[in-house]
């Protein structure tokens, strides 16, 4: 080695007196900023699904639900079916409009053939409530000039007994039977429309027999009325005019349902199902 070259040895190499080595570098030194990462967005995200097992689980149970519907809907049609054949209707009140409380619909449920008896019939109906709550008015009227409360009394139960009573007893059964073409139904509105009709004609007349007759307004009590109060006898005289008209309505009505009921051949056939019952009920 010649002596001018160099002895890497003879330098004192600190370690610490490069100050970028080793060294805290200075603070105003920034590092470079990381390169933006690329993102893929056509790329798809692997998310772990359930097993096959989960998967047929739930298609038995989607399965069972299924069935099980299924058999409520034909357990609900066999239901209706017999309904059907039995001729029970399920009726929705829809009458008056305004607070329903009869389950009224000619137009929809009624044969056109006999839609206009039935018409009148209602007004019969309605005639009657016209009838009797007139009646309460001219027998309050009464009441107050001196004829008492008695008859007053009696004049509320004609009302409440008689309007639901006439529903019930002669108006559901005529239009149940001309829905239905049911004999057996057609002969109760007979019976029990005559005693309709009596009624009426009782009332018109209101011979002094229950409480001197002054709990109706028939014309018996008008006249006697009219001599000495002019005011309740005139009552009296517009509430005769009421029953009179109800009951040649009524006996119209009842004249164009037998005529109907003996042409259509429903005397013979209520006979015979009456005859059936009989036997019925022997054997």
């Amino acid at each position: 080695m010649s002596r001018y070259d160099s002895n890497p040895f003879d330098e004192d190499v600190n370690p610490f007196s490069n100050p970028g080595v080793g060294s805290v570098p200075p603070a105003n030194t920034r590092l470079s900023p990381l390169p933006p990462e690329t993102y893929d967005r056509g790329a798809t995200i692997d998310i772990p699904l359930d097993n096959g097992k989960d998967l047929k689980a739930k298609e038995k149970e989607l399965q069972a639900k299924e069935a099980e519907l299924k058999k409520r809907e034909q357990d609900l049609k066999r239901r209706e079916d017999a309904i059907s054949r039995a001729g029970i209707v399920i009726e929705e009140k829809n009458w008056p409009p305004f607070f329903p409380l009869i389950h009224h619909d000619i137009a929809n449920e009624i044969p056109i053939h006999l839609q206009n008896i039935q018409y009148v019939a209602f007004t019969t109906l309605l005639g009657l409530v016209v009838c009797l709550s007139w009646n309460i008015v001219a027998v309050t009227v009464a009441w107050i000039k001196g004829e008492g409360p008695t008859i007053w009394f009696l004049a509320i139960i004609y009302f409440i007994s008689g309007v639901p009573g006439a529903y019930v007893g002669w108006y559901r059964p005529l239009y149940r039977a001309t829905r239905t073409d049911s004999a057996l139904k057609f002969g109760w509105f007979f019976l029990v429309y005559l005693i309709h009709i009596g009624f009426c004609v009782f009332s018109a007349v209101a011979p002094p027999i229950i409480f001197k007759g002054k709990s109706l307004t028939g014309i018996l009590p008008a006249i006697d009325l009219l001599s000495s109060n002019a005011l309740v006898g005139i009552f009296y005289f517009i509430g005769f005019a009421f029953f009179c008209i109800e009951s040649l309505i009524s006996i119209w009505v009842i004249q164009q349902v037998y005529m109907y009921f003996r042409g259509s051949g429903k005397a013979a056939e209520m006979k015979r199902e009456a005859a059936m019952g009989t036997l019925r009920t022997a054997f």
